[in-house]
């Protein structure tokens, strides 16, 4: 069983930046790929970017491409997700997911953190 507890949303104008992080206990963490997803009020979660177990490979959505960086650290057990130049559009809760694989996908997570709210005025 994994615990994941994310932090670090909040409210920020467009062209702003916030960086997301996710702490995750229990089992070996660089034995989980992790990912962030977004669910936008009345719409489904959708996709925003994995990274693979040791960090080596990144896959990101297009809509945050060139925008958003995802990165790791194992010796802290924490995914994080730096968001630059933010748009209204990007307005969702976040969530953090850890996947039972190294490699890095848009799907297949098994474990969930509760989320935290990411608020871009324009």
């Amino acid at each position: 069983q994994v615990q994941l507890v994310e932090s670090g949303g909040g409210l920020v104008q467009a062209g702003g930046s916030l960086r997301l992080s996710c702490a995750a206990s229990g089992r070996t963490f660089s034995n989980y790929a992790m990912g962030w997803f977004r669910q936008a009020a009345g719409k489904e979660r959708e996709f925003v970017a994995s990274i693979s177990g040791f960090g080596i490979n990144t896959y990101y959505a297009d809509s945050v491409k060139g925008r958003f960086t995802i990165s790791r650290d194992n010796a802290k057990n924490t995914v994080y997700l730096q968001m630059n130049s933010l748009k209204p559009e990007d307005t969702a809760v976040y969530f953090c997911a850890a996947r039972r694989s190294v490699t890095t996908a848009p799907v297949g997570y098994d474990y969930w953190g509760q989320g935290t709210q990411v608020t871009v005025s324009s």
